[in-house]
């Protein structure tokens, strides 16, 4: 597999566009098994590995896909399975979204265990217990969950924690279930309210999403439809951050502001310049960062698929900084990778006290996860030589063409 190389010192000037939002298409494409007539179209679709595996479990379904620059046409009228098998659940996690729609309109569904970034445990229990509360039987067997329901019936469910992929699924499964079903504790995130906004285009009627409390009114004829997708807030904190680090000048186009509000506070906490625009976002560094404290939160707080990219930020601050995680156990193993760099980062559990340094130098690294990734690279932009990035497959799961994007702005950048 090629690895991609930066070599630093470049300010990055002039505007770069985001893409479709990779964890808003990722449900959306699950979603759309539910329209039972009628031709789904997709716009804005970030071609990412992740995607064109969903897109296997889907046609391995028995849906009918095309895919012409970033509009996808999808019929799902006559799905013919009801099983996702190991080979593609394994790659990728966000697979089990499927569950909802299946159980909620074939009545069964059976997937394996899921794959993807190894950043710490994420269980399935809150999923399984919305399932059961609406009716479903839940059989584990070797290496796989199936549910069954011959009748879904809405309830009040209750998540311990606001899970993104648990509000998902329940709510596409609920569908299909007779009266009303309220989930409390939901996950507020962007992408959530993305979800109920297609399949309220479907015809269905979900209220209070972007808020804890959700409803979702069952049992209604659900059509295909057309729907943009939410431009991808993650990406565009990537790039804010690169103009930040590299003392840059940046627009980013393509970003709905109100979704990176957590991040523009701390940006301008740590001395940058951030302006919001009409469809973007200018920032503006100034060549010195100042540390800040950052603890990951659900949205809207801080996200953790920003801690990384943070991380390499606070590395070039001028003084000390703490981040604590608060999501994912293991998401610190970007660590040792920027310490390859000349990073001082201590680390004790979920908190990380990131030291700035002078420079940071050029080294081979390996990106252990998506985010890992991105972070080695904004680091390597700033990096005294060559910075050698390994694990260029976990960066392809989550960025559209990451390299001629920032090679456009000035990077020096190249794939190797």
């Amino acid at each position: 597999m090629p690895n991609i190389c930066v070599r630093g010192g470049a300010e990055l000037r002039g505007r770069v566009a985001v893409s479709g939002a990779k964890n808003a298409v990722l449900p959306i494409l699950a979603a759309a098994l539910m329209a039972q007539g009628g031709t789904t179209t997709l716009e804005s679709v970030p071609r990412l590995v992740d995607v064109l595996t969903m897109i296997e479990v889907l046609e391995h379904l028995g849906v009918r896909v095309s895919w012409q620059d970033d509009v996808l046409e999808m019929d799902s009228s006559a799905l013919t399975a009801w099983e996702a098998p190991y080979h593609l659940v394994s790659k990728m996690r966000a697979s089990v979204l499927i569950m909802g729609p299946l159980l909620g309109r074939l009545g069964r569904v059976r997937v394996s265990l899921p794959g993807g970034c190894a950043i710490g445990a994420r269980p399935l229990d809150l999923h399984l217990k919305g399932f059961n509360l609406l009716g479903a039987e839940i059989i584990f067997g070797h290496g796989y969950i199936e549910a069954t329901a011959r009748h879904l019936v809405g309830n009040t469910i209750y998540l311990d924690f606001p899970s993104v992929g648990a509000t998902e699924n329940i709510m596409m499964a609920a569908c299909f279930a007779q009266g009303l079903t309220t989930i409390q504790n939901a996950a507020e995130e962007p992408e959530i309210v993305d979800l109920a906004c297609f399949i309220n285009g479907m015809g269905g009627k979900v209220e209070g999403a972007g808020t804890d409390t959700i409803a979702v009114h069952g049992r209604r004829p659900l059509l295909g439809v057309n729907y943009r997708v939410i431009p991808d807030r993650i990406e565009a904190g990537t790039y804010m951050i690169a103009a930040a680090i590299t003392g840059g000048d940046l627009i980013v186009d393509n970003v709905i502001p109100e979704h990176v509000i957590s991040l523009t506070a701390k940006l301008r906490e740590a001395g940058v310049t951030v302006h919001s625009l009409n469809d973007g976002v200018r920032v503006i560094g100034n060549g010195t960062i100042e540390p800040v404290d950052i603890k990951t939160l659900p949205y809207p707080g801080f996200p953790t698929d920003m801690q990384p990219q943070m991380m390499a930020l606070l590395t070039r601050a001028r003084g000390t900084s703490m981040i604590t995680e608060t999501v994912f156990e293991n998401r610190f193993m970007h660590v040792p990778e920027l310490r390859r760099m000349n990073a001082s980062i201590r680390t004790d559990g979920r908190s990380a006290v990131v030291s700035g340094v002078r420079s940071l130098s050029g080294a081979p690294v390996t990106a252990s996860d998506l985010r890992a990734g991105a972070a080695l690279i904004l680091a390597g932009l700033v990096a005294e030589g060559v910075t050698e990035v390994r694990g260029v497959g976990h960066v392809e799961r989550g960025y559209v063409g990451i390299v001629p994007k920032l090679r456009s702005v000035g990077a020096d950048i190249w794939i190797d």
